[in-house]
């Protein structure tokens, strides 16, 4: 996959993983349009990064969806759509089950799942008319083993992870030229986690290893603890389990 020349859609873009991405996807000669809810982020990113094109929109709002597509083909359309924005809700009560935890559950699933399946919908079309383009759509390593404390996230994740690769082979059904990539982040020091002390790997290090394996079209991208944890699930996932959920977290659920 070439990235020079590309014009690129992230959402999630206005801080984290996104900037980060969009900062190296800038280097590579793309063309980069973010998204975001803040507009604060969204201005700060273009006051950081001139480049940059930046819309605000809700991942998880069906409006602002079809808004950006049409402000999106305003601009001139895309090659690549790149669904990074996502979002977990800290469990409150563990193990009891409430409207708090059934709400952020739902609001896990629009925006994790159910945001990233609109978007594809709304830019297949503009996607498949181009001579290369892609998708990337960001799981988890909690999609190839759930946390017990992050359980509706992990699901969430479980649920794009199986749709990624039923559109990839769908896609190829069809001989469309749209490349379907899903990226497997381990956990990544983001604002997201800043509170937790658990190994967490740089945003950097993720989207070099992202630009790389886009560049070898490799439709799969592990990094990090990923690759091992898919490897020790396939054939011990009893101890694989265990490493995601350690003892500690037992003790928490039964508080």
């Amino acid at each position: 996959m070439k990235l020079n020349g590309k014009t690129i859609l992230i959402t999630g873009g206005g801080s984290g993983i996104g900037l980060e991405a969009a900062k190296q996807f800038l280097k590579t000669g793309a063309k980069v349009i973010i998204t975001g809810r803040s507009q604060g982020k969204l201005d700060a990113a273009r006051k950081a990064y001139p480049a940059l094109t930046a819309i605000q929109s809700d991942a998880g709002n069906e409006d602002d969806a079809n808004a950006l597509f049409d402000k999106v083909k305003e601009l001139g359309g895309i090659d690549i759509l790149y669904n990074n924005a996502g979002v977990g809700v800290p469990p409150k009560n563990l193990g009891i089950a409430n409207d708090s935890h059934f709400k952020g559950a739902t609001y896990e699933m629009e925006v994790n799942y159910l945001g990233v399946v609109r978007l594809n919908n709304l830019f297949m079309e503009m996607l498949k008319s181009r001579e290369e383009s892609a998708i990337i759509n960001t799981t988890s390593i909690l999609s190839l083993v759930p946390s017990m404390v992050e359980a509706t996230y992990s699901a969430s994740k479980a649920a794009l992870a199986f749709y990624t690769k039923s559109l990839r082979e769908h896609l190829k059904i069809l001989n469309a030229n749209v490349k379907v990539f899903e990226l497997l982040p381990p956990l990544v020091d983001t604002d997201m986690v800043a509170d937790r002390d658990d190994k967490k790997i740089s945003p950097e290090q993720l989207v070099k290893e992202l630009i790389n394996g886009l560049g070898k079209d490799r439709y799969t991208i592990r990094v990090g603890d990923s690759k091992m944890v898919y490897i020790l699930n396939r054939f011990f996932p009893k101890f694989t389990f265990g490493l995601i959920n350690p003892k500690k977290i037992n003790a928490k659920l039964k508080l």
